[in-house]
């Protein structure tokens, strides 16, 4: 009888744990394991690491965009950009365009950064020719305490499925970067409300209640750690910060509002390479280099061999060639991008322009910007 109770105990014990781990079990991560697979490029990666090449890989930001009239028509179909971000289906249709019509090594999820302070509690419209606009803004304590810190799995599930259906159309052609925006440039939209040149309320406020920035900026940062933790666990293979007002702090500033909540960042991921792209942050590459990221990305204005000596040679430099040199002709574009090359050439690198390409560029350009660099030796 005792054998028997345990034999039944068994069967009982075997199926549920059968039950939970096929049913009960979150979807997401037995999805990310299938989404982990062999890539059959993996060079960004190994360059990212600083292994061997057989030749520089490239990628574009802002790759996924309106220089492609096929993502013309897929935008053109739903109401805007938000809800064709907020549509994993199309969402993951967009990442992979470039991939198939450009050819670039590596696909990067379509996305915004300014997810992040909408899974906060701050959400934001995107307005035809302005750009995100925030109806309200944080400038007080009573409005951080309408804030929450975001769980990247739950309220950006829709980024968490578009990274899981582009893995699985991807099929490993390539590798997918995620990404987010540095907790500076998101802190800058969500006092100011909307873009500015000066970002002159949110830079006020680092002045005026340095207390209060540092509680927001730390709520940013552990939602940020949040989302791409999820990003990772769904399959990216790389994640990116980007920091598009750098430039506009003075040093002093970069450092305490700044640079110290990338650093938190950068400690945190551990699971993938970080490339940190910070516009306009030429005087804080020295300290960039001490960063716990593999990659740091140049804009179009930061010397390649100043950079390199004051980065150091254990990371690998992402760049930097200007987006306005793709307006140029066929043999305009080759030249330029040889150019380039040529100053990154026997170091660690990864071929990119040095800021997003700009929506009314000619695609075919980008291909010869692209295919350049893949038979650049």
């Amino acid at each position: 009888m005792k054998k028997s109770f345990l034999r039944e105990a068994f069967f009982i014990f075997y199926h549920i744990a059968l039950f939970e781990f096929f049913v009960v079990y979150p979807k997401i991560k037995i999805l990310a394991y299938l989404c982990h697979m062999q890539l059959k490029n993996d060079l960004l990666l190994r360059a990212a690491k600083g292994e061997p090449v057989e030749r520089t890989p490239v990628w574009l930001m802002r790759q996924a965009g309106r220089i492609l009239p096929e993502y013309r028509a897929v935008r053109d179909s739903v109401s805007g950009f938000i809800e064709l971000a907020q549509t994993p289906d199309l969402a993951a249709e967009v990442t992979i365009q470039p991939v198939d019509i450009l050819g670039v090594d590596a696909a990067i999820i379509f996305s915004d950064i300014l997810v992040i302070p909408e899974a906060m509690g701050l959400p934001y419209e995107m307005v035809e020719k302005r750009g995100p606009y925030f109806p309200n803004t944080i400038q007080s304590e009573r409005d951080l305490k309408k804030l929450k810190i975001a769980n990247g799995s739950h309220d950006l599930k829709y980024v968490i499925d578009a990274i899981l259906i582009t893995k699985r159309a991807l099929n490993g052609r390539v590798p997918l970067i995620g990404f987010a925006g540095a907790p500076w440039t998101i802190f800058a939209y969500m006092i100011e409300g909307s873009g500015s040149k000066t970002f002159s309320k949110a830079r006020a406020m680092l002045y005026t209640h340095p207390k209060l920035s540092h509680q927001l900026l730390q709520m940013i940062t552990e939602s940020t750690i949040n989302y791409l933790k999820a990003q990772i666990n769904a399959g990216v293979n790389l994640v990116q910060i980007f920091d598009s007002w750098a430039g506009i702090l003075p040093p002093n500033h970069y450092d305490e509002f700044s640079l110290r909540y990338i650093s938190q960042i950068c400690d945190a991921i551990t699971e993938v390479p970080k490339t940190v792209f910070a516009k306009g942050a030429f005087f804080a590459r020295e300290k960039m280099g001490a960063l716990n990221c593999e990659t740091i990305g140049l804009d179009w204005n930061m010397g390649i061999a100043e950079s390199r000596n004051m980065i150091g040679p254990n990371k690998t430099l992402q760049g930097n060639l200007d987006p306005a040199a793709l307006y140029g002709n066929a043999n305009e574009v080759e030249a330029a991008t040889i150019a380039m090359l040529d100053q990154f050439k026997g170091t660690r690198h990864i071929a990119n322009l040095g800021h997003g390409v700009y929506p009314d560029i000619d695609p075919e350009m980008v291909k010869v910007f692209v295919n350049t660099v893949k038979n650049y030796r």
